[in-house]
């Protein structure tokens, strides 16, 4: 984990979609930046055993909570466990997607509506209610998570990558709405990140890595770790002056 100091000392984050790839390492990192993190996913899984090595790693609490964010009901009663018993709710991670490459011509409305479900409005629905609850408290902040491909476009990703231009510019009009509240919302957009679910759409389509690598100004992919890095900071105090923003993580591949 990256040394950025304690930039997060006591803060109460949630954290969507963190069981594995990016989701985790943020958690991850969030607490070894000394926040207590209530890591969410839809399956239990192992979490409870990751869970407490990082909570005795770093000296905080990391905090399993599991439930579906397409659920309104069990996303409110998710936030709802985390508020009653911290007292606050500082940050939301919206982290959690689903992302299924298709064709154009093979995109289907059952495609389209599971996963607007996950990628946009559980990302409406977490603003909507936790900004209730952050507004009581004196303020707080949201990082929600969009892409490169919802920036400038993806071949075979046209299902994915609008649900991500749907969390910036839900990211922008919510942070001007949000702004008199004391609510900061960011997004991070990572470019291509070397993860397990990477590496197994690839196989599956058997897409040249290379040839991709070869268009990233700084030549590698980026890492789970690149990421938490940016979101550690849109969440901590050194960031109390940034809202709308959209933070690309690419590796200068879109400028």
């Amino acid at each position: 984990m990256a040394n950025c100091g304690l930039l997060l000392l006591g803060k109460v984050v949630l954290v969507t979609g963190a069981g594995r790839g990016i989701g985790r390492v943020i958690a991850e990192q969030l607490a070894h930046d000394g926040a207590i993190v209530y890591a969410n996913d839809l399956n239990e899984g192992n979490m409870p055993a990751w869970a407490g090595e990082c909570s005795q790693k770093y000296g905080t609490k990391v905090i399993p909570t599991c439930f579906d964010v397409s659920d309104t009901g069990a996303l409110k009663a998710g936030l709802m466990q985390v508020y009653k018993a911290e007292g606050r709710i500082d940050c939301i991670v919206n982290n959690a997607a689903i992302i299924q490459n298709q064709k154009l011509g093979m995109v289907t409305k059952q495609l389209l509506e599971k996963m607007y479900a996950v990628n946009v409005f559980a990302v409406i629905d977490m603003i909507q209610i936790a900004s209730r609850l952050m507004a009581r408290t004196g303020g707080g902040c949201f990082v929600n998570m969009a892409s490169i491909t919802g920036v400038v476009g993806s071949p075979g990703q046209v299902a994915y990558s609008s649900t991500k231009g749907a969390v910036i510019t839900i990211t922008k009009s919510a942070a001007k709405e949000l702004a008199p509240m004391k609510i900061r919302v960011n997004a991070v957009a990572p470019g291509i990140v070397k993860t397990e679910r990477f590496e197994e759409l690839y196989e599956a389509t058997g897409d040249k890595i290379n040839e991709r690598i070869e268009k990233i100004a700084l030549g590698r992919l980026g890492t789970p770790q690149d990421i938490a890095n940016a979101v550690a900071f849109l969440a901590s105090d050194r960031a109390s002056y940034i809202s709308g923003q959209i933070l690309g993580v690419d590796g200068c591949a879109t400028i």
